[in-house]
């Protein structure tokens, strides 16, 4: 009846409170029979929630677009090539939320996992809020900060959109690489983040590598180094992007250690699929039989 649904709306907001103001017609339009109730997302783990955010660091944007009438448009994105569907699926599946399209007829065939406004209003945003997750790249906390920004302001018109020095922060970055490494969700953002920027392979002379590169961003390279406790110095091409690099054989335990001993959410994908092949090609080589591999 009437006041029983009053009633389940005011406790779930008070459970994961929605960001502005979602107008009834957009609940209308959501797909809400795949959608969980929202006592439900506080079920899904954190490592999937750090896992996720790493992986939207890596490939995916928080899109703050005009629509034709001058109104503001705000959906999350994350494209791969259409080979990985089956990680869009994974998360889906977590979710409960999404559209996946798949676009074969591009020269290079992909697939995008969509989020509406609505979903990132009443589930996604509050999530990430409720258990302290941010992003760590400049590009994406700056779109996060955007979308936020208009969904608590109500702000209706594009052109109405303040600068961006006019916004106040929401997480404030630590300022070291140590602080990133004591954030409670970094292990599984990493993970996150190597499905999307990482890559396991043997090089020319057969030395195993584990590789990240992104933009270049200083102190989260630097704090990649102190997880896999290593001195490898990061590169950087151009000023363009920061590349981190291990293939020694203490580093190379290391990052078994931590994809495979540590209990972090699981590699995922072709990246998963990509991390066994190596795990095989290592224990086949005379140079890697000493070290620790997964049964």
């Amino acid at each position: 009846n009437f006041i029983t649904e009053c009633y389940t709306i005011m406790a779930n907001a008070s459970i994961l409170p929605s960001i502005g103001t979602v107008s009834a017609q957009a609940l209308k339009k959501g797909n809400k029979s795949k959608r969980l109730d929202k006592k439900e997302y506080l079920s899904i783990p954190y490592a999937f929630l750090a896992f996720f955010v790493g992986f939207i660091d890596g490939d995916g944007y928080i899109q703050v677009t005009k629509t034709t009438k001058g109104f503001i448009s705000i959906k999350l994105v994350i494209s791969l090539h259409l080979e990985d569907i089956s990680t869009l699926e994974y998360i889906q599946s977590v979710l409960k939320l999404g559209k996946i399209t798949v676009y074969k007829d591009l020269k290079s065939p992909c697939c995008k996992l969509i989020i509406n406004r609505t979903d990132l209003q009443e589930v996604i945003f509050p999530l990430l809020l409720h258990h302290g997750i941010f992003f760590l790249t400049d590009t994406r906390r700056a779109q996060f900060e955007l979308a936020m920004f208009i969904l608590k302001n109500e702000i209706k018109i594009f052109s109405l959109i303040p600068k961006k020095e006019d916004m106040p922060l929401i997480f404030k970055l630590p300022k070291t690489s140590v602080d990133i490494v004591k954030l409670a969700f970094f292990k599984n953002w990493i993970v996150g983040f190597t499905v999307s920027e990482g890559s396991f392979f043997l090089k020319v002379n057969n030395d195993g590598c584990f590789q990240l590169k992104q933009r270049v961003h200083d102190i989260l390279f630097e704090a990649f180094k102190l997880v896999f406790e290593t001195k490898r110095k990061i590169s950087n091409e151009k000023d363009l992007y920061s590349q981190f690099s291990v293939s020694s054989k203490d580093d190379i335990q290391r990052v078994i250690n931590f994809f495979s001993f540590s209990g972090y959410h699981p590699l995922v994908g072709l990246k998963g699929i990509q991390y066994l092949k190596w795990l095989t090609l290592l224990r086949n080589s005379s140079r890697y039989a000493n070290l620790n591999f997964p049964n």
